[in-house]
């Protein structure tokens, strides 16, 4: 793909590719993207190639087996899915107010600033050590803590309220807020 293996003309199969590709998954954005990752796999694995060998039937067998890749991928995820709708139909529903305060802490979560949802994320649903996930955002141990610290504070003026945690940084800039308008 860098043009130093002889023989290795890339660019020349791509019509071929995206022809095959589209066969496969009838869908011309599916087809780009598995074009893409095959041609990903293929620059990744470019040292794979034999010199003299056909580099069509190269390109094709990998855009072949991402295809299979995929399909198991989604097969896989469509028996997970199967399997926890199994078990959401045998769980009760909640009562409806219940229902309800649970959408409010979402959207009260999903409100957070973003450094601080994805810290808590990270170490209050995914259950990463605070070093793991500290090293997953690339940030100091301490700095995740204090995120994890400021947004359960958040959350917990949101339990304590019953409504989203107030916008501490921000400030009324002249006036009394009574003015009529």
């Amino acid at each position: 793909m860098n043009g130093k293996t002889p023989g290795f003309n890339v660019i020349g199969q791509l019509a071929a590719l995206r022809r095959y590709a589209l066969s496969l998954v009838r869908n011309p954005d599916d087809a780009e993207d598995l074009v893409h990752d095959a041609l990903v796999k293929a620059y990744e694995r470019q040292s794979t190639f034999r010199t003299g060998a056909n580099v069509r039937n190269w390109l094709m067998s990998i855009l072949h087996n991402a295809h299979i890749d995929r399909l198991r991928q989604r097969h896989s995820q469509k028996r997970r899915h199967d399997a926890a709708a199994e078990v959401a139909e045998t769980s009760v529903p909640a009562n409806q107010d219940h229902s309800v305060r649970l959408t409010q802490l979402r959207n009260a979560f999903f409100s957070l600033p973003e450094e601080q949802r994805e810290a808590l994320h990270l170490v209050a649903i995914e259950e990463l050590s605070y070093q793991e996930a500290a090293d997953t955002l690339g940030i100091p141990v301490g700095t995740l803590m204090s995120r994890v610290a400021r947004a359960r504070q958040r959350l917990r003026a949101f339990e304590q309220n019953g409504a989203a945690a107030p916008v501490t940084h921000l400030r009324i800039v002249g006036g009394t807020g009574d003015d009529q308008q």
